[in-house]
């Protein structure tokens, strides 16, 4: 049975040695999910959904077909908790969809099309900005308990930690690539100035105008420069007057 009556603290100790050694996002993003059918009473599906830079919703991971389901008739409709979570408060709540439901639309689609009959939204928090939700599904109405909503509540907490870390990796890889692109280029503007006796804004022009010629990265000329490659086709390329 999905679900296992977990009290919060063990559900932040079993994430965390579930995402050991898992640093991709989407490895993270999916351990998440796939903790939540088996540390949160009643859940049977669960999804992350996230905000893209333009603001538009997706889906980051899910356990399975009818997670993803959901989360696309919530996305067609612009309505229910996982939407609401995200844009509104932090906390929504439907247990019973067959029961009547704060979102009606939603909750016909979901019940004719799909298993699922309760839903939980948490919202996904990254320094105070709102970047996503933390969806859970039961198949069974009413399964959904004071008890779940706890778990699931940690377990969001948990969630909001899993995407920071994972943008501060992705920052730090990219940061790591721009200094690195960033020391080639030095590098192939210091080489062209030996070789060619011009000075620093000479040898980056150089670099760029050849760099427009060939049609190829500012980036890529300055490896091949710096490999011995290119440094008198640049020169001989743009010769100075």
């Amino acid at each position: 049975m999905p679900g296992s009556s977990v009290e919060p603290t063990e559900v932040f100790a079993r994430l965390n040695t579930l995402i050991h050694g898992r640093p991709e996002a989407q490895a993270v993003y999916q351990t998440v999910v796939a903790a939540a059918v088996e540390l949160v009473d009643g859940c049977d599906h669960a999804s992350m959904m996230l905000v893209d830079r333009a603001g538009r919703f997706y889906s980051a991971a899910a356990t399975d077909d009818v997670a993803l389901a959901v989360d696309d008739l919530e996305l067609a409709v612009d309505d229910g908790p996982c939407v609401d979570a995200i844009v509104e408060e932090s906390f929504q709540h439907d247990p019973n969809l067959v029961d009547g439901s704060q979102w009606p639309e939603l909750a016909r689609r979901v019940v004719a099309e799909t298993t699922v009959r309760g839903l939980i939204g948490y919202r996904i928090l990254l320094d105070g900005e709102k970047v996503g939700a933390l969806n859970l599904f039961s198949d069974t109405a009413d399964a959904f308990t004071t008890t779940s909503v706890d778990q699931a509540a940690v377990l969001a907490s948990f969630a909001s930690v899993a995407v920071m870390t994972v943008r501060a990796q992705n920052d730090s890889a990219n940061l790591e690539r721009a200094l690195g692109t960033s020391r080639e280029i030095g590098k192939a503007v210091g080489l062209l100035m030996a070789a060619h006796k011009v000075d620093d804004d000479e040898a980056f022009e150089l670099l760029r105008k050849t760099s427009q010629d060939l049609n190829i990265k500012l980036a890529t000329l300055a490896e091949e420069v710096v490999q011995g490659q290119r440094v008198q086709y640049v020169a001989n390329k743009h010769p100075q007057p």
